[in-house]
């Protein structure tokens, strides 16, 4: 199952160092590749063909860590790729929206598009620890 985060920008500091820690981290259970397009109107034509598309919304549903890692369980049973779209500072556009197949939360909070994307990192990351098995904290 191949993971790819589709991301409005850039990453930049301080967001950088984190973003990159956890996608290291993350090449041992579950590489991640990230697609940074300009603005929304690049996003459509770099969602893989056949790809469950999640979008961040904060309307969306969210998801404890062991909600998360059941979710990913459920999705790698379903042997279909994964395309995660995280927008800019103005979350995602309804034509962006349109594009998914379900939406996901990372909380009602509002927080910077940069920040976003590394609490999805993060995320993924200890969803692929939990289902290894390995140790993690709560």
């Amino acid at each position: 199952m191949k993971v790819v985060l589709i991301t409005v920008g850039k990453v930049k500091a301080p967001f950088g160092e984190a973003d990159a820690h956890y996608r290291k981290m993350l090449q041992r259970h579950q590489p991640v590749d990230v697609i940074e397009v300009r603005d929304e109107v690049n996003i459509e034509g770099r969602v893989p063909t056949r790809a469950h598309v999640i979008a961040l919304d904060r309307g969306g549903r969210a998801l404890s860590s062991k909600a998360w890692a059941s979710w990913l369980s459920e999705r790698r049973i379903d042997a279909q790729d994964l395309c995660f779209l995280i927008g800019g500072p103005g979350g995602l556009s309804a034509e962006s929206l349109r594009l998914a197949d379900e939406r996901l939360s990372l909380g009602p909070q509002t927080m910077a598009h940069q920040l976003a994307r590394v609490v999805l990192l993060e995320q993924l990351f200890r969803a692929t620890k939990i289902l290894a098995g390995e140790k993690y904290h709560q």
